[in-house]
């Protein structure tokens, strides 16, 4: 057996082909990312600008301009943190388990990441925040977002929801707009593959970042890294994971999540991804790859198998396992789909892994008459206000926040442990 593996092993001289080729003249696979790179400034440039776009006062200074009805949302937010109005961690122990709350022993080591998809707007948060307060409930310390970067650029909603996450410290991620769903010059689907957002789970050629499109979306990424300091996006396409790992390793401090819909289902298209991440990790062991999510589709061992090797990689405190725990009632997956019970068990034996839910459970889902729907990520604002659907798309985001509560009453129930947002529940 030990004979058969060792064919497997990569030679020294195969490895130096591909050194080669990073050195080559005259080579636009690497040229085309490091012009754009010059195009910021340089490495040092780069995080300089990113680092200053990120201070709290710079985010709040520019979002007055913008919008300064957000700027008093988010101080009532730090005043009621302040004041200590989010329940605390031990408060929430106690509500669930009562006096048994305090001969229990958690194991932190194995907490679960609460996590919310997809926060679309603001005032969503807000609406969440104050939800928490009344009900004694939990915020989620990680949420991601996929509306248009250039539409929330515009209303402000970029800029409350950078500096929202520092107040409450949770981390977050952003969805570019240079993405095969979107439009080209033209006003035609950039991938052939696809007809637009309604097509997006047939697969076909994937999402889609074709051609040039790949050094287009790390054009996008740099600038809103620089300009509002935005560190870790969504990434969907084996060409932009890629170019995400050379960009790191060049020394931008660039973070991504892969995305459900890359396909990672089984070990070994796991496997392929990490071992990437490794061979461009820099000399401290650390990748930008934060978040690896992986298909609605993978069972426990699946992920059991995946977390084994990660650590071999040296990455299980580095890229957290996100799985969705629930997902939206509409054009995703068959319902009903809820993965508590598996996480409960996953949580026992695998470390970093984030609990994320993208709709709301079952038996409420099929109460609404506006059920939660993956293609309203696509959506402009201003239709979605024209056909009277921000409020029904408030509640799914709420029943998304209950989803979340009822996975932390789970977990604790199992004597588990989780992380929510952290300045707010001490």
């Amino acid at each position: 057996m030990v004979d058969l593996k060792k064919k497997l092993l990569i030679s020294d001289d195969k490895l130096k082909t591909i050194n080669d080729f990073f050195l080559k003249e005259d080579n636009p696979v690497i040229d085309d990312l490091l012009a754009v790179v010059e195009k910021y400034g340089g490495v040092e440039e780069i995080n300089k600008k990113a680092n200053e776009a990120r201070k709290l006062d710079t985010l709040l200074a520019k979002l007055e301009k913008v919008k300064p009805e957000y700027v008093k949302d988010l101080n009532w937010l730090i005043e009621q943190r302040d004041n200590g109005a989010f329940i605390s961690i031990a408060d929430y122990r106690k509500k669930i388990l009562g006096d048994k709350a305090a001969t229990m022993t958690f194991d932190e080591s194995y907490a679960v990441t609460l996590e919310i998809s997809a926060c679309q707007y603001f005032p969503f948060l807000m609406a969440e925040a104050k939800q928490a307060i009344e009900k004694q409930e939990l915020m989620p310390a990680r949420y991601i977002r996929v509306r248009k970067m250039k539409e929330q650029e515009e209303d402000g909603d970029i800029l409350a929801m950078a500096a929202a996450m520092q107040i409450i410290d949770a981390s977050y991620v952003e969805t570019l707009d240079t993405k095969g769903t979107a439009p080209g010059p033209d006003g035609a689907p950039v991938n052939v593959h696809l007809g637009g957002p309604a097509t997006i789970t047939g697969y076909f050629g994937g999402v889609g970042q074709p051609n040039d499109f790949g050094i287009k979306w790390i054009d996008e990424f740099l600038y809103y890294y620089t300009e509002y300091g935005i560190k870790q996006v969504l990434n969907i396409n084996p060409g932009t994971v890629l170019l995400g790992y050379m960009l790191h390793k060049l020394g931008v401090d660039m973070e991504f999540k892969i995305s459900v819909f890359m396909g990672n289902d089984n070990p070994y298209a796991c496997f392929w991804t990490l071992m990437t991440a490794k061979l461009f990790s820099r000399d401290d062991g650390t990748s930008p790859l934060i978040g690896f999510n992986l298909s609605n589709s993978v069972n426990n061992k699946t992920m059991e198998v995946t977390a084994d090797f990660r650590k071999d990689f040296g990455f299980e405190d580095i890229v957290r396992f996100e799985h969705h725990i629930t997902e939206t009632y509409k054009h995703i997956v068959r319902q009903p789909y809820d993965r508590t019970d598996e996480l409960v068990e996953l949580a026992k034996t695998v470390k970093n892994v984030s609990a994320k839910h993208e709709g709301g459970k079952v038996a409420i889902e099929e109460t609404r008459k506006y059920q939660s729907d993956i293609l309203d990520y696509f959506r402009d604002k201003s239709e979605v206000i024209e056909k009277g659907d921000m409020e029904n798309m408030m509640i799914n985001y709420l029943d998304k926040h209950h989803s979340l509560n009822f996975t932390a009453e789970a977990l604790t129930k199992n004597g588990l442990t989780f992380i929510a947002a952290g300045k707010l529940h001490k």
